[in-house]
């Protein structure tokens, strides 16, 4: 037998789904704020902070739960769904001034700022619980999605502006990629949710515009950040090249997810240019950003493709299984199944935490993992969970 087939196997990825839920549940249910609780040390497992709540750690809380309800994970994920949900519907949700708080202390707004990777993550949360059949959620859906339209959407160039002020009465000029990004991805799981090809063809026009329009302007990659008219602002955080949300330089990982991304589009579409695109920007990313002596990705590269940021994030990998079995799926080319295989077997020898299973952050050059930073957190597993789940849409 294949010794790396378990990793395509369904029986084995609900497991690793499982493993990740069970660090964080139950204790990340907050019973007496609201929401979820996202700051645990990755090493040991005990919360350092629970009063913090991202609106990204709240939608990416209840979309890991809707996913692993979806594929019959444990009975409590739906109802830790539906806690999560609430909360973000009630707390995060500013009724009387629409859109979403960025950032609350346990009920209380700390930062109101309304930003569009947030509102995606939001939207993505509802679409999951759409796909999840949570009742309620179809009305917020719509509601979000005519927001998003009327606030965020340029349809001059077909992408999404970044941030306003909490009033919405002034837009940031600069422009992101990564947000955009991450509608594309709400917005394909909105049509797989509901059927409504609006959503599709959106989702196709944010993906065109960056990967193919954008990019023929930086030899086939994806630049990370833009000026108010959608050109290229190359200085841009060059003196802050560790931002958390917005680094300097190429993001290989970034160039992954899309290809990721691509694929996914790929199976509700005929467009030939999704696969084409797809795989030029999977291998770009091997290309640029692989460490072929011990694996993983670089975490950014200078404009010379050289890496700049040695440091290693655990969702460029997770970004990578996705693509790569997307791609297989899509393709048929046994390569994608080989480098899928490749990444989960160096994740689950320098990602996973051994112990209590669930993956590091980050890790140095060498792969040892790097230590929790005190501050808020945003990624409670949806990763890793999110490469379990193509694992499993491609390889059932």
């Amino acid at each position: 037998m294949d010794p790396d087939s378990k990793y395509r196997s369904a029986e084995w990825l609900r497991g690793q789904i499982r493993d990740v839920l069970n660090f964080y549940y139950p204790q990340c249910l907050d019973e007496d704020a609201g929401g979820y609780v996202a700051q645990f040390d990755e090493e040991t497992g005990e919360v350092y902070d629970r009063s913090a709540k991202h609106l990204v750690a709240t939608s990416r809380f209840v979309v890991n739960y809707c996913v692993a309800s979806t594929l019959h994970g444990p009975d409590w994920c739906r109802s830790a769904a539906e806690h999560g949900l609430r909360f973000l519907q009630t707390s995060h949700r500013d009724a009387a001034r629409g859109g979403y708080h960025w950032l609350l202390d346990g009920r209380e707004p700390r930062d109101s700022k309304r930003v569009c990777y947030g509102h995606a993550f939001a939207f993505l949360a509802l679409a999951r619980a759409a796909e999840a059949d949570i009742a309620g959620v179809g009305d917020d859906m719509k509601r979000l999605y005519r927001l998003l339209t009327d606030r965020f959407w340029e349809p001059e160039h077909g992408l999404c502006k970044s941030e306003y002020d909490p009033d919405w009465t002034e837009a940031a000029d600069y422009r992101g990629q990564n947000a955009n990004m991450h509608m594309c991805e709400a917005l394909i799981a909105a049509y797989e949710a509901t059927g409504d090809r609006r959503y599709l063809e959106r989702a196709e026009t944010i993906a065109e515009a960056l990967t193919v329009e954008l990019a023929a302007e930086t030899d086939g990659l994806v630049w990370e950040h833009y000026a108010s008219d959608w050109e290229h602002d190359f200085d841009y955080n060059r003196n802050d090249p560790r931002h958390t949300f917005r680094p300097w330089g190429y993001q290989p990982g970034h160039q992954i997810e899309w290809a990721k991304l691509l694929a996914v589009l790929a199976r509700h579409s005929d467009e030939a240019w999704l696969g084409t695109r797809a795989e030029e920007l999977f291998e770009a990313a091997i290309a640029c950003g692989w460490d072929d002596d011990d694996g993983g990705f670089y975490y950014t590269v200078d404009l010379d493709l050289e890496p700049l940021v040695r440091d290693k994030y655990s969702w460029a990998v997770a970004e990578a299984i996705g693509a790569a079995a997307a791609l297989y799926d899509v393709t048929g080319d046994t390569a994608y199944r080989t480098w899928y295989d490749t990444f989960w077997q160096y994740a689950d020898a320098n990602l996973v935490n051994q112990d209590l299973r669930n993956w590091y952050t980050k890790v140095t050059e060498a792969n040892d993992p790097v230590p929790t930073q005190s501050g808020v957190a945003v990624e409670p597993g949806y990763h890793p969970i999110g490469a379990c789940l193509e694992g499993i849409r491609s390889f059932a």
